[in-house]
């Protein structure tokens, strides 16, 4: 029998967002698999867990997937955590999980703290279907050509990092205009939690009117767009 690989969701914030289950599981198995070991100290110190962690992170992580791997075959669960919310989106993990597939482990998800599903559930947009675009480019040249293709229909929900907050909502802007409704979400469960939906227009105001609003982790939902209109293609002129 081999071992399963949990992909355990842990709290973006507040670490009283813990599942029970998502403890108990970190208690049991062998190893746990961190983005940071540092940081998951916290979390595990907090619920007296003391299982072994080792590291998981975009540098090592295919060398460190083998030797999780054989430890899994060895008949040791393992469980793959991030920082913080669920692991392999926006954060490493998807290679430990397709090759425990390509193995024949099972893996089975904890689910759980989700930074992008928080964000839309008070976002107020219409959510059927959304489009989880992650991390945009750092570069702004390759920024702006990127949002070029966020004019669709549904939300879209963008992740951003603290030191790129004023231009990223500077590009959005240009490119929306505007009267286009945003929500930010910053710290989202944390003890300085904002939460505010508004016009992009207005969004820089916003940002520079408290110095520490430049910090933090922070989680864009722009409002739905228009979808591409391609009725007016004129097929008589294509051909010619």
């Amino acid at each position: 029998m081999t071992g399963i690989l949990y992909v355990v969701a842990t709290p973006i914030g507040n670490l009283a967002d813990a599942s029970p289950r998502a403890i108990d599981t970190l208690k049991s198995v062998a190893v746990i698999a961190c983005e940071d070991t540092r940081t998951t100290r916290t979390l595990l110190a907090r619920y007296g867990i003391a299982t072994r962690a080792v590291a998981l992170h975009e540098h090592n992580e295919r060398r460190a997937a083998a030797a999780l791997v054989e430890a899994l075959r060895e008949g040791k669960s393992v469980a793959l955590v991030s920082d913080a919310g669920t692991p392999a989106l926006s954060d490493p993990g998807a290679w430990l999980v397709a090759e425990a597939h390509r193995a024949g482990i099972r893996v089975s998800p904890l689910p759980g703290p989700n930074a992008a599903a928080a964000a839309l559930s008070v976002s107020g947009f219409p959510a059927e279907q959304f489009l989880f675009a992650g991390f945009l480019p750092a570069t702004r040249s390759a920024r702006r050509k990127a949002l070029e293709a966020l004019e669709v229909p549904w939300p879209v929900v963008i992740y951003e990092a603290p030191h790129r907050i004023a231009q990223a909502l500077e590009d959005l802007t240009q490119r929306f205009g505007d009267s286009r409704q945003i929500l930010i979400a910053r710290e989202l469960s944390k003890k300085f939690e904002e939460v505010v939906r508004l016009p992009l227009g207005e969004a820089a105001g916003w940002l520079a009117a408290h110095a520490q609003r430049a910090q933090g982790e922070f989680v864009f939902v722009l409002q739905p767009g228009q979808a591409p209109d391609t009725s007016s293609v004129d097929a008589e002129h294509v051909l010619e």
